[in-house]
């Protein structure tokens, strides 16, 4: 089968699914026929990822987060009327979209969490399957728990996912744990996380240091307020701030990278532990590496406090509302050695490749295929 891609932009872990999906639908015999990636101008398209697809990559303005002053905290209402005030520019994206679905003519058009892909599919009811991938999903589903405070950010939150996987012949749910059976009337499923090769082959060892990942430059400081607070203690942290020289060595025991995707990776298998914001990607990778995870909901998102509170369910890590690496050593110190590297995890993500195919198989309007 012939697939279309759409992809949110905002952050990388969507561009991340999008790289691993792409390798395993290829690696059962069918083909990506181009990838639309939605792009704002806080966020520079990586260079990995267009050089991971061998076909026509376009990009498209979408709606997008606006922070605060500090580039730390999403503000919400700013948000909301920023891109509302895009809305033509954002009609025009539409167009732009259905005009390369027409020209490539795909099987299947798969949604990664864009809201402009569900808006599409609603406005122009493409021939193709359309089917929506993320873990956002799993909101949808009756163990997903979420964050009690804010309840116009939970509908908004509700909202959203609902828009961008409008009309789909299907909804795939990535989640951290292996859930219970699901009524097929809901026409959810779900997947275990999308984690790259590279992670998988990786040699897992433990270094003198702590990794971070902060996905917007303003949390650097608490880096750096944590790397005084703990001068015995190395932190290796990536962040997207090209103001700067790379690395940038901000303290003795503290050091920022560009996002370069092979050295995180390398640094990510020889951790000790894990300090990040409150995405599903890096913190899949960290539990499949087995590494102990600090998590830390980014301020005025309400989607990565539910995705805290899920990842602390699947026993992934602590959740903290700032950077603080006591947290995560306290944390650590409470573990036993097996305690946050069960092979079940691994197990339920080695699953990957057969959900695939009977996605597959389901929607595709050929001769079903023998079982995987």
């Amino acid at each position: 089968m012939k697939f279309l891609f759409i992809v949110q932009g905002e952050g990388r872990g969507h561009m991340t699914q999008a790289q691993v999906l792409k390798d395993v639908l290829e690696k059962q015999g069918h083909s990506i026929v181009a990838v639309i990636l939605g792009t704002s101008k806080r966020r520079k398209i990586p260079s990995y990822f267009l050089a991971s697809f061998h076909c026509p990559v376009y990009s498209f303005p979408s709606p997008n987060f606006i922070t605060d002053k500090e580039n730390k905290s999403i503000r919400l209402s700013a948000t909301i009327f920023g891109n509302l005030k895009k809305s033509p520019r954002f009609f025009r994206t539409l167009k732009q979209i259905d005009h390369q679905v027409r020209c490539h003519q795909p099987d299947g058009i798969i949604n990664f969490y864009d809201i402009l892909g569900g808006l599409y599919n609603c406005v122009y009811r493409p021939k193709a399957k359309f089917i929506a991938i993320g873990h956002q999903y799993l909101a949808f589903h009756p163990d997903f728990i979420f964050h009690s405070q804010g309840k116009i950010n939970r509908f908004l939150f509700k909202l959203n996912t609902k828009i961008t996987c409008h009309g789909a012949a299907m909804k795939i749910a990535l989640s951290l744990w292996q859930p219970g059976t699901i009524n097929k009337k809901t026409g959810l499923k779900v997947w275990p996380p999308l984690v790259k090769e590279a992670i998988k082959t990786m040699a897992i060892g433990e270094k003198d240091f702590y990794l971070a990942y902060v996905v917007n430059p303003g949390y650097a400081q608490e880096l750096v307020q944590s790397a005084k607070e703990n001068p015995e203690s190395n932190i290796q942290a990536f962040w997207d701030n090209s103001d700067v020289s790379d690395p940038y060595q901000a303290l003795p025991n503290l050091v920022f990278h560009q996002i370069n995707e092979g050295l995180f990776i390398e640094k990510m298998a020889t951790c000790q532990g894990f300090l990040t914001t409150a995405g599903f990607e890096s913190i899949g990778e960290a539990m499949y590496l087995g590494k102990p995870i600090l998590m830390v909901p980014v301020k005025g998102q309400y989607e990565q406090h539910c995705n805290a509170l899920d990842a602390q369910k699947a026993g992934a890590g602590i959740a903290s509302k700032t950077f603080d690496l006591k947290v995560l050593i306290q944390y650590m110190g409470s573990l036993n050695d097996t305690q946050h590297k069960s092979p079940s995890f691994k197990e339920w993500q080695n699953s990957l490749e057969k959900h695939v195919f009977e996605m597959v198989n389901e929607i595709s309007p050929e001769e079903k295929v023998a079982a995987y």
